[in-house]
């Protein structure tokens, strides 16, 4: 068994879904030195990104990218996995010793229970990174972090795979797995949430670039976040401008309804932090949330 300072054995890689993960993972691994020997593709997007980023890697069914594999990845979305993982297993696919490794923040290796009599290597292991599918991706790799679940015994395999993609490995709980995946889904689906709906609202005021204000703001907030936590916040909220905030939720109602809902839910976290951490006085923070309520 490999250390995780070792390189692992070259492998050959067959890749199920060339999804924006798999695609690249595929060609990260490849990059290192392994053989991306198949990959399967449905859609004309996913054909595409095969195309690109696995030049030469023949698109073939699933039972025919998995057979004769070393290592197996399964890019599928979360809630697809289980029934996969199952019918695969049924279906006689898998093999003893091969390693099957899935690419779901939400599941660790519980979801190959029911291919548990046929004797694989499995590995769950999560790129936390924000996909585009395209090459652009291989290098952000440099600088990302993967979530690493498995055996004790089959640690090192994990973690070496992962640093030969240039990421780092992060070692996550099997009984973890769902909160670390609720954690970054919470950060980064809904932050492109909250930036969207700003920058509809700028571009609605009539600024002509809402980026440009936004991105040093951005910045900034989440640069004072990453390292002062609580300490970051500042704002109407925080600071219980109450009527300030009241004038918020008014005009959202009016002008931007699709937006209130966001802000009044948001506010309100704000405010219940900013009151744990000492920040805001609860006798401060009720005439905020009074406002708050009012657009519920």
């Amino acid at each position: 068994m490999s250390t995780s300072h070792e390189r692992p054995a070259r492998f050959d890689i067959g890749v199920v879904g060339a999804g924006r993960v798999g695609a690249v993972l595929g060609a990260a691994l490849a990059r290192a030195g392994h053989r991306v020997t198949a990959v399967s593709a449905v859609s004309e997007a996913s054909r595409g990104r095969a195309a690109g980023l696995l030049p030469g890697v023949p698109v073939r069914s699933v039972p025919d990218v998995i057979e004769g594999a070393h290592l197996v990845i399964l890019a599928v979305p979360d809630d697809t996995l289980p029934g996969l993982v199952t019918g695969l297993h049924r279906a006689g696919v898998f093999t003893p010793g091969q390693i099957v490794m899935h690419t779901s923040g939400a599941h660790g290796i519980s979801v190959f229970e029911p291919a548990a009599d046929s004797d694989i290597v499995p590995l769950a292991v999560h790129p936390a990174m924000a996909f585009t599918g395209t090459a652009m991706d291989l290098e952000r790799l440099t600088d990302c972090c993967f979530a690493v679940t498995t055996m004790d015994l089959t640690r090192p395999l994990g973690e070496a795979l992962v640093i030969e993609m240039g990421g780092e490995p992060v070692w996550v709980p099997e009984s973890q797995r769902l909160v670390y995946h609720a954690a970054l889904t919470h950060v980064s689906d809904h932050l492109v949430t909250l930036v969207a709906q700003s920058l509809q609202m700028l571009a609605e005021a009539g600024v002509e670039d809402p980026a440009r204000i936004l991105e040093p703001l951005l910045t900034a907030s989440l640069s004072n976040a990453l390292q002062l936590g609580d300490g970051a916040l500042g704002g109407p909220v925080s600071r219980g401008d109450a009527e300030t905030v009241a004038s918020h939720v008014d005009l959202l109602a009016s002008e931007a309804p699709d937006v209130l809902a966001t802000y009044v839910a948001m506010a309100r976290a704000t405010a219940q932090r900013a009151v744990l951490s000492g920040r805001l006085g609860a006798a401060t923070a009720e005439p905020v949330l009074e406002a708050l309520s009012d657009g519920s």
